[in-house]
């Protein structure tokens, strides 16, 4: 596991919004702006999504998977974080999704209407690049 400078570790523990990259099955790259939230004591990033969209079709022929994450403050500035899939947390509640809202801003955040299909990605963090 790679280290997160600490310099740059805020705009990991911020609310920042990510930009979250995985590799479609014909091999060119899928990127989508994403609510994360950084586990600093296992060092990984956690993702709320479903088990029926591209990305996570995307995640299980490929676990590979990158996040990037631009200074609000001053935009050549930025940490990606390259890692892989670690784990799949299954969510049928939904409820990792309100924890991000609030995190985001809006702690009356419902359920999602998909929490049937709700599943949290782990990334691991295996290599970081910095600006």
């Amino acid at each position: 596991m790679a280290t997160v400078p600490e310099a740059l570790a805020h705009l990991l523990r911020d609310p920042n919004y990510g930009h979250l990259a995985t590799v479609r099955r014909d091999g060119s790259p899928q990127v989508n702006p994403m609510w994360f939230l950084w586990d600093e004591e296992s060092n990984t990033l956690r993702f709320t999504h479903t088990n029926k969209r591209a990305k996570f079709r995307n995640l299980q022929a490929n676990p590979g998977m990158a996040l990037e994450v631009i200074d609000p403050d001053n935009p050549f500035r930025f940490i990606e974080v390259r890692g892989r899939l670690a784990e799949v947390v299954p969510d049928p509640e939904g409820a990792f999704y309100p924890v991000l809202g609030a995190r985001y801003g809006d702690p009356d955040t419902p359920v999602p209407p998909d929490k049937a299909d709700r599943v949290i990605l782990v990334m691991s963090i295996d290599k970081v690049t910095q600006k």
